[in-house]
């Protein structure tokens, strides 16, 4: 063995590991007298009977560490052993999680054996210097007319999908991952059920998709710290990618999830509940996800897609109107217009791009803005024209947005198996919106 190598392997070797014991254990955390640990790290508590679990340190004071086990299944007592794992703080990364599912450590769930490791990085690692990251300049085409045609994103944007259950979220995000052209697609799936999970990896490995799409999942049954770093997973990797001058389409679904998971871990670190239980953990840790993502000066670029439980309208819903802030435009999904078979049932209305006005030409964005007033102004006279109330000719405006709305409703309508090229949802909106246009 030459010298470098019996240097590097005493260097791993953890021949006195730091530890502590065990002095309360409740149902939802563990409190130890050790060992020092940072925010984020892990340990392992050697049970009695020979049972080991893994915990996450989610609460450090000069008398306790508090800890979050990642899985149950040993039981804890008093005065069990707590021991600091080394190189916690490292997360895999590289081409080899490619065409994978993964668990939130990144280990394989998939039955395509062993994950070839490129490299690692920190999981809390800094984050880009703020110069260094740009505005989208280049449109995305998604193959979804509403989309492309009345709000259109860019390479590089942060947008959210806000919807109730039940209508078309996961059928839409499905859609835009097998459309969106970019070299690598990944998709993080918090506390969701594991059928779903099976399903969607089921549809990508028969898609064309398979070599080049990644799940991350941490299920409902798994613990507030996994289905955390299911997130940092996702990140990494795609982080990793992006350092590389790649493209990247990240799903995260949903933020809704991710932050009672946050929430969870915030009560039982002691945290105070704010509006609707949610602890200043949950608001500290949205922003720096979504700032993880986005486009870097260097030539790479995370396009993000966040989807966000939204059940009802209420402005106080803290987590709807925090992604609202943070992101660069939101798409709201209408249960009125998903129960009348309307797909997908975008609410253009209520749904914005921010940066719209970059990614489009001028015509397109005119385009759009008569597209919008024309939707608008049918639904400023709604209740005038379905109750009859309304005679045609008492208004052009009106008159217009009557004659146009089935065509414009036939253009937002599109099967989840058509995608629409960008030139084509140009064409057909350009005609449906010119002064000249006619409408039988």
């Amino acid at each position: 063995m030459t010298e470098a190598a019996l240097i590097n392997r005493l260097d791993a070797a953890d021949i006195f590991p730091a530890y502590g014991r065990v002095n309360h254990v409740a149902a939802t955390h563990v409190e130890a007298d050790g060992p020092l640990s940072a925010l984020g790290a892990l340990c392992r508590i050697e049970g009695w009977g020979g049972g080991e679990i893994v915990a996450e340190v989610t609460g450090v004071s000069a008398e306790r560490v508090t800890l979050v086990p990642l899985h149950s299944g040993t039981a804890l007592r008093p005065g069990d052993r707590v021991v600091a794992l080394r190189d916690n703080g490292r997360i895999l990364v590289g081409d080899g999680f490619a065409g994978r599912a993964v668990d939130a450590l990144g280990r394989p769930i998939d039955s395509a054996g062993p994950i070839a490791m490129e490299g690692v990085t920190e999981a809390f690692a800094p984050l880009t210097a703020i110069l260094d990251r740009v505005s989208p300049s280049q449109s995305l085409a998604t193959g979804v007319r509403a989309i492309d045609g009345l709000l259109p994103i860019g390479i590089g944007q942060r947008i959210g999908i806000f919807a109730a259950s039940g209508v078309g979220k996961t059928r839409l995000m499905e859609q835009l991952a097998h459309q969106v052209d970019c070299d690598h697609v990944i998709i993080c799936q918090v506390g969701e059920r594991g059928r779903e999970v099976e399903s969607l990896w089921t549809d990508l490995q028969n898609s064309v998709r398979a070599t080049t799409a990644t799940l991350v999942a941490a299920t409902s049954d798994e613990s507030a710290p996994m289905r955390v770093r299911a997130v940092e997973q996702a990140l990494a990797l795609a982080g990793n990618w992006r350092a590389k001058g790649r493209h990247v389409l990240l799903f995260i679904d949903s933020v809704t999830r991710l932050a009672m998971a946050l929430r969870e871990i915030g009560l039982a670190s002691g945290e105070p509940p704010t509006v609707r239980a949610y602890t200043p953990n949950v608001l500290r840790a949205l922003p720096q996800i979504v700032e993880r993502c986005g486009a870097i000066r260097s030539g790479g670029a995370i396009t993000a897609v966040f989807t966000v439980l939204a059940e009802t309208d209420d402005v106080d819903d803290p987590i709807v109107e925090v992604m609202k802030s943070l992101l660069d435009g939101h798409i709201v999904l209408s249960r009125g217009l998903a129960q009348i078979g309307h797909y997908p049932a975008i609410d253009v209305g209520r749904s914005i791009s921010r940066l719209a006005s970059r990614v489009a030409t001028l015509e397109h964005h005119q385009a759009a803005g008569r597209a919008l007033a024309m939707l608008g102004t049918y639904e400023e006279a709604r209740v005038l024209v379905e109750s009859g109330l309304y005679a045609a000719g008492s208004d052009g405006a009106i008159d217009v947005a009557i004659s146009a709305r089935p065509h414009l409703r036939d253009f937002l309508q599109q099967s989840s198996d058509l995608c629409s090229t960008w030139d084509e949802t140009l064409v057909c909106l350009s005609r449906l919106t010119s002064e000249e246009a006619t409408y039988g």
